[in-house]
This record gives C-alpha cells, structure tokens and sequence, in this order.
C-alpha cells in the first residue's frame, strides 16, 4: 500500500533539471550549495552524492557538519578530502496551483589545500578517492599523469620506488625540493576534485624558518638590489664628473685672474 502512495505522489511531481554549478571550498573550511529557489513553498530538500543519500541538519542549531540554511541552503562544514565530488540537491515546493513539483540542483565541489612537508620525509596526499581517476602534478613541462585507476603507480616525473599507493593515499618517500608544486585528483570527466600546493617546509630547532627557506621574496631582492646598485654607482659617477669639471673651472679662473694682475 505505501508503494503504491508513493508511486502514485511521484506521477504529480514534474522533474526541473539545471546545470553544474562549480563550488570551492578550502579543506576544513565551509561551503554553501545555494538553491537560489525562488520564493515558494518548500516542502522539503533531499541532498544526494553519487553514492549515498546525505543527511541535512534542519533544526534551527544544528550540530552536524551538514546542515540547512534559510529556505534550501545547504551548508557543509569541517569539509575534508572526501566531501569532492557532484552533489544533487532536491528541492519539493508546492506550485500556484498546489502542486507538489521537484527541481534539481547539480553542484561540482572542488576542494582546496596547502601542505607544507620536510625533506626525507613522506609526501601523504588523500587524494585516490573512490570517484578519483587520475592525480596528476604541475611540473616545468605541465601537468603530469602519477597515478591512474586500472593503471596503477605510474611515477612520470618521480622515481616509481619512491612512489607508492596505499589504500586511499598517494605517498611520495623522501620527499625532496623537486617534488614541490600542484597535485591534483580528476574524476572520469577530468574536472578536479582536489587541488594541493605543496611546499619545502625548513625549519631550525627552535621551529623557526631558516635561512635556507626559499621565500617569495628571494625572487624580488636580487633585481632591485642590482637596480639600486646601478642607480647609487651612476649618481656616484655623475657627481664625480661635475666636481671634476667644477675644480677645472675654478683652476682656469683663477689662473685668468693672476695673469690679469700681473
């Protein structure tokens, strides 16, 4: 009997599809997937992944990390690795005319982070998730292809035994200066699921950066300093000239002014 009520209320709900909307969102950060309904009556939301159905929080003070904001909002909180990926959002309202109509929104979400690791040490990147079919890492001659599902560890562009999959989690063994850069996971479509910018962390005893630390500033003090430089020796070259020709005037003058004496 409820199969038959629940198949008879979805032969009065008409279907509304819309594109992908692309979000971001940094790692532990938040994100919202706005319905932008207009304002009707909603009835309910249903949040989905490609894999599961995801609970929403609808309580006024929530305390899960997914929850809903205003009248179809959806907030996700504390966002991790695995929260990348398409998101279908279905929003039931009531029409003018009193019927109960759904429409569907689709959402990219991309996720972001930074990581900082030292050398000798292991370079973990959680990126070889269920939905992820390639990781690839920008390097001089562009993006190149590390790993891919049915493909395994392909290692272009870093030594294969220094390269290793284990479960979720891509593992790059004494991590060195050139394996800085942009990792990122695609799914089947190549959109990016997770994009990580990884840098040499050096740091002395007392936890402090030392010397040896490439800055951003390191690139900009070796022009300027030589511009400044180049400035300082052509005003020093400049005022050397005109006091030379300042002493040979006044030499000049006064050797006019004797012979006029005498």
């Amino acid at each position: 009997m409820i199969l038959l009520l629940l198949l008879l209320l979805l032969c009065f709900i008409s279907y509304s599809g819309s594109s992908t909307k692309p979000v971001s969102g940094i790692k532990g950060g938040i994100v919202t997937l706005s319905c932008g309904s207009e304002d009707r009556e909603i009835v309910a939301i249903s949040l989905f992944s490609v894999w599961k159905h995801i609970p929403v929080c609808e309580e006024r003070n929530c305390s899960g990390r997914v929850c809903k904001e205003g009248s179809c909002d959806v907030i996700i909180n504390d966002l991790i690795y695995s929260d990348a990926g398409k998101y279908f959002l279905y929003v039931y309202y009531s029409n003018d005319q009193r019927e109960l109509e759904r429409q569907i929104r689709e959402y990219h979400l991309h996720i972001h982070d930074e990581i900082s690791v030292k050398k000798g040490e292991q370079l973990k990147l959680d990126v070889v998730l269920i939905n992820a079919d390639k990781v690839e890492r920008n390097s001089r001659s562009g993006w190149t292809e590390l790993w891919r599902r049915g493909h395994g560890v392909r290692g272009h562009g870093v030594s294969s035994d220094r390269l290793t999959v284990s479960d979720q989690t891509l593992i790059i063994h004494e991590f060195t200066v050139t394996d800085t850069g942009t990792y990122r996971a695609l799914d089947s479509n190549n959109e990016a699921l997770i994009t990580v910018t990884v840098t040499e962390s050096v740091l002395d005893s007392k936890g402090n950066l030392s010397d040896t630390e490439h800055r951003p500033v390191d690139y900009w003090i070796l022009p300027v300093g030589l511009t400044v430089g180049l400035l300082v020796l052509i005003t020093i070259l400049i005022y050397r000239r005109l006091h030379r020709d300042y002493l040979k005037r006044e030499s000049t003058e006064f050797r006019d002014q004797k012979t006029v004496g005498v």
